[in-house]
C-alpha cells in the first residue's frame, strides 16, 4: 500500500541527519571561502568612490534660511527654516528645529526630525539640546541627552526619545565648563543629575557649583543658611555645610575655606592646616599652594613657608614647573622660583601628554613659536598650528611649509600621521599642491596656500587671495572665490565653508 502524507513513517527508511548537516556545513564553508578570496582580490585600500562612508551632519545657512548637509556635501534638509537647526551629535541624523518664534514673549515651538524630515521625538512642548562651554569659550552639546518640556515643567530624554528624567523640574541647565553635571531645580532649590538622568544631589540647596573642571572632584553646595559644603560624585558628604565660602580648588587632601572672615586651609576632618599666610588661594599642586597676597602671586608649601616670593601677576601649573607672568610677559620657573625661561614671551602653553612647552614670541610684529622640552632646550622653531594630544603629534609651519612631529620631536610624514587621508599637502617652489599615498602629484603646485584634507575628504585651496576647495580625488569642488581673511579656521565641505565664528559651527555658501 502506498504511503501518503509524509515521506517516511516510523517503519520506513530514516534520514541520516548527521550526514545532511555535514553536507550543509561543507557547502557553507565553500561559499565563505569563495567570498573571502573575492574580498582579498579587491582593493580596499581606500574608498574608491571618493565619498565619506561614515556620514556626519552639519548646519548650513543660505539666503537667510537654515538647513543641513552631510559630510559628502549633499543637502539633507533644504534651507527652508527661519531659525538655526541644532545638531546635538553630528554623527546622528537627529535635528532640532525651532519655529513660530515670538521674540516679545520669548515663546517658540520645536520639533525633532530625521534625515527624511519625519518627526521622531513627540509628546513634548519643546525639545532642546543642552549647550555648554569651557573657560576658553569652546562650546559643546551635552552627550546623548536632550532637555524636554511638558506642561511648563522640564525633564530629560536621550537621543532616541526615551525619557530618562520625568518632567517635574522648574529648570534644567548645565554647570558651565564641566561635563555630565546638570542642575535641576524644584521649588526654588537646586539639585544635580548626570546625563543619564541619575540623581546625584536632591534639590535642596540654594546653589551648586563645580570644583575645578572635573566632576570627579565633587561639587560645592550652599545650604539655606548660606553655608558652604562639598558633596562627592558618590553622593558622600565630603565637607559639612559649615563655612562662609569654599574655594573651587583641591589638592593634597586640603580644602580652602572661609571661616570667621578669613581664608584657611583645612583637611577633610575640618582641622586647620594653614592660616594667616595668604589672602586667597588659586591652585594646589601637590604640597605647593599657589596663593595671592597683597594682590601678588607666590607659592607656599603646606607648612606655610614661602617657596616663591609674592611678586608675580600670575602663576600656572605646568607639570613640575610653573608658567609665571611678570611685567605682562611670561616665563618659566621651578617650585623654588628659579628662572628657567626668561620673561620675554607673549604666551606659554604646556602640553601634559607630550611634556613640552610652546613658547610664543613677537618678532617684527609676527608671532613665532619655540617648542621647548622640560630640559628647556629649544627643539623646534616656527608657528605651531595644531597640537593633537590624543594622537600624539603637532603641526609646525616653517619656511619650507607644514611639517608634522611626534612628541619625541621626530619629524613624521603626513602619510604616517593622517592615515585616513587620500591626499596630502605638498609645497614646491613656494606653491602648494597635493600628492597621493605613493607620492604621485594629483593636484599641481598652483595654490598660494592650502589646508590638509579634513574628515569629510575636502581641502581648502587659496589662489589670488581667495579660497575654494577640492574633494578627496583632487577635483575642484568650488573654484577659489571666497575671501576668508576674517575666518579663524578654514574648512570646507564641498562648496560650503565654515563661518567666521568657529563655535557657531555652521557652513555658508556665500
Amino acid at each position: 500500500m502506498a504511503r501518503r502524507g509524509r515521506r517516511y513513517d516510523d517503519n520506513g527508511p530514516k534520514l541520516n541527519v548527521k550526514k545532511i548537516i555535514a553536507v550543509i556545513v561543507f557547502i557553507l564553508v565553500i561559499i565563505m571561502f569563495v567570498i573571502g578570496i573575492k574580498y582579498m582580490l579587491e582593493d580596499h585600500s581606500e574608498n574608491t568612490s571618493g565619498r565619506i562612508e561614515t556620514i556626519t551632519y552639519y548646519t548650513i545657512y543660505d539666503n537667510g534660511k537654515w538647513g543641513v548637509i552631510n559630510s559628502n556635501g549633499e543637502i539633507v534638509i533644504n534651507a527652508n527654516y527661519d531659525e538655526m537647526i541644532v545638531i546635538p551629535d553630528n554623527t546622528k541624523a537627529v535635528f532640532l528645529c525651532s519655529y513660530d518664534m515670538n521674540y516679545e514673549n520669548n515663546t517658540y515651538k520645536t520639533k525633532v526630525i530625521n534625515a527624511k524630515e519625519k518627526e521622531v521625538i513627540k509628546g513634548y512642548d519643546t525639545v532642546e539640546a543642552i549647550s555648554n562651554y569651557n573657560k576658553k569659550q569652546n562650546m559643546w552639546y551635552e552627550n546623548n541627552v536632550l532637555k524636554v518640556k511638558k506642561e511648563n515643567k522640564y525633564g530629560l530624554c536621550n537621543m532616541s526619545g526615551k525619557e530618562i528624567l520625568p518632567c517635574e523640574y522648574e529648570n534644567i541647565e548645565p554647570i558651565k565648563g564641566i561635563q555630565n553635571s546638570l542642575l535641576i531645580s524644584k521649588e526654588g532649590k537646586y539639585g544635580l543629575c548626570d546625563n543619564a538622568g541619575s540623581i546625584i544631589i536632591e534639590p535642596k540647596y540654594k546653589k551648586i557649583d563645580k570644583i575645578q573642571e572635573d566632576y570627579q572632584n565633587g561639587y560645592i553646595v550652599i545650604d539655606e543658611n548660606d553655608k558652604y559644603g562639598i558633596i562627592g560624585i558618590d553622593k558622600s558628604v565630603v565637607l559639612k555645610c559649615d563655612y562662609e565660602e569654599i574655594k573651587p580648588v583641591i589638592g593634597a587632601n586640603l580644602f580652602v575655606v572661609k571661616d570667621n572672615g578669613k581664608y584657611i586651609a583645612i583637611n577633610q576632618e575640618g582641622q586647620t592646616i594653614l592660616e594667616d599666610k595668604f589672602d586667597d588661594v588659586e591652585e594646589i599642586n601637590g604640597d605647593n599652594i599657589i596663593a595671592r597676597k597683597d594682590n601678588k602671586v607666590g607659592i607656599l608649601d603646606i607648612s606655610g613657608e614661602t617657596k616663591v616670593k609674592f611678586e608675580y601677576e600670575e602663576i600656572k601649573i605646568a607639570g613640575e614647573y610653573y608658567i609665571a607672568k611678570k611685567n605682562d610677559k611670561y616665563g618659566i620657573i621651578d617650585a623654588n622660583g628659579e628662572e628657567k625661561i626668561a620673561y620675554e614671551a607673549i604666551d606659554i602653553n604646556y602640553y601634559t601628554s607630550g611634556k613640552f612647552f610652546v613658547v610664543d614670541y613677537l618678532e617684527n610684529n609676527n608671532i613665532q613659536s619655540k617648542v621647548i622640552d622640560t630640559n628647556f632646550e629649544t627643539k623646534l622653531t616656527g608657528i605651531v598650528t595644531e597640537v593633537n594630544e590624543a594622537k600624539g603629534y603637532f603641526r609646525l609651519y616653517e619656511e619650507s611649509g607644514y611639517k608634522y612631529y611626534n612628541f619625541k620631536f621626530e619629524e613624521k610624514s603626513a602619510l604616517s600621521i593622517l592615515t585616513t587621508n587620500t591626499l596630502f599637502l605638498s609645497k614646491k617652489n613656494g606653491k602648494y599642491g597635493f600628492i597621493d599615498k605613493q607620492g604621485n602629484v594629483v593636484v599641481d603646485y598652483i595654490y598660494d596656500d592650502a589646508t590638509e584634507q579634513n574628515s569629510s575628504g575636502y581641502a581648502g585651496v587659496k589662489k589670488d587671495g581667495l579660497w575654494g576647495s577640492i574633494d578627496s580625488k583632487g577635483k575642484v569642488a568650488i573654484e577659489p572665490e571666497y575671501n576668508l581673511d576674517n575666518n579663524t579656521k578654514i574648512d570646507f565641505i564641498g562648496s560650503w565653508h565654515l563661518c567666521e565664528d568657529v563655535n557657531a559651527n555652521y557652513y555658508l555658501d556665500v
